[in-house]
């Protein structure tokens, strides 16, 4: 292995550490937040609140999954999987976006309820301290979805960024709570329904926006367009043509492409110093590359011509 693969594979394991170290920090401040909404829940007597506490609780299970996917996510090859297991980080990913639907589902059954059985004010005592406590809760959720996405965006990490927004969520979740509590003291009581239906369509939509930024990594979509890979590597001396390009993965994280190519040199030694040379450029425009290049005889390329010559014919 090369020092210049050796570097790439350092990097992606400090990626690694990196994104764990976070999803660390963010479960110790969830689990605070849950004890403070679930104790508030149970002394105002107030059950929207024991149902933001649920739905905390699932931010608290978005992280234990984060780092069980982040575990099996090494992202170096092994025998049983010789890609790498980069795509657990996405199947996390989905996972959260599970976590999502049902917070969604759960803000929408209560708010149903809710308007067949009207919040009577006298059961719900709303204190100062309350809405104080609810306050530094509405803090804490602020502070772990802005250090989760800026920590997500530098890191490329489609769990960290998927998990910002699954507490972006429940950021919106507690302002609705605050503004039902102070409703409630104000008679207010339709308020809180109303920001209900409201938040549960901005969960649905957190949801939706990370299944589209995962289900095509899973299902390997074209990771780099075949013609921006083909400029690069005609750039290379000696390079007569490549085709049957195909690329998956993410850049900047894992990416394997596969092509087929012809060189000038007939030799195998020089024919293989260009094929590194191509490595190595693919590898400094996107990161960590694996290139399966597989090597062709000159007269491949009149064969191919002649074929892309030959009339289409549609009965065929």
């Amino acid at each position: 292995m090369d020092d210049s693969q050796q570097k790439l594979d350092h990097q992606l394991s400090q990626r690694q550490n990196s994104i764990q170290n976070v999803l660390y920090i963010t479960l110790g401040l969830n689990l605070l937040v849950l004890e403070t909404k679930f104790s508030l829940g149970l002394a105002m007597g107030s059950l929207s609140l024991l149902a933001d506490a649920l739905h905390s609780f699932s931010d608290s299970a978005s992280n234990i999954l984060g780092l069980i996917a982040m575990r099996l996510a090494n992202p170096k090859p092994d025998w049983d999987h010789p890609y790498g297991h980069s795509k657990f980080e996405s199947l996390g990913a989905l996972g959260i976006a599970g976590f999502l639907i049902v917070a969604g589902i759960e803000i929408l059954s209560s708010a149903v309820k809710r308007i067949f059985t009207p919040l009577d004010a006298e059961s719900l005592t709303v204190s100062n301290l309350n809405l104080m406590m609810m306050i530094g809760v509405l803090i804490i959720n602020i502070f772990i979805a802005v250090y989760e996405a800026q920590r997500g965006k530098a890191l490329n990490s489609k769990l960290l960024q998927a998990d910002a927004r699954h507490t972006l969520s429940d950021v919106w979740v507690t302002v609705v709570i605050l503004v039902g509590m102070w409703g409630v003291r104000l008679g207010l009581l339709w308020l809180d329904l109303v920001l209900a239906f409201m938040v549960a369509g901005l969960v649905f939509w957190s949801a939706w926006e990370v299944i589209q930024e995962n289900v095509p990594f899973l299902s390997d979509r074209v990771a780099i367009p075949a013609k921006e890979i083909m400029d690069i590597v005609m750039d290379v001396y000696g390079v007569l043509n490549c085709h049957s390009i195909t690329s998956r993965g993410v850049i900047d994280q894992e990416v394997f492409i596969e092509m087929h190519l012809v060189v000038a040199p007939r030799e195998i030694s020089s024919a293989y110093k260009i094929v590194e040379t191509v490595e190595r450029k693919l590898q400094e425009k996107y990161g960590s590359v694996h290139a399966t290049i597989q090597l062709e005889p000159y007269e491949n390329i009149q064969l191919l011509e002649a074929h892309l010559e030959q009339p289409y014919d549609s009965k065929a």
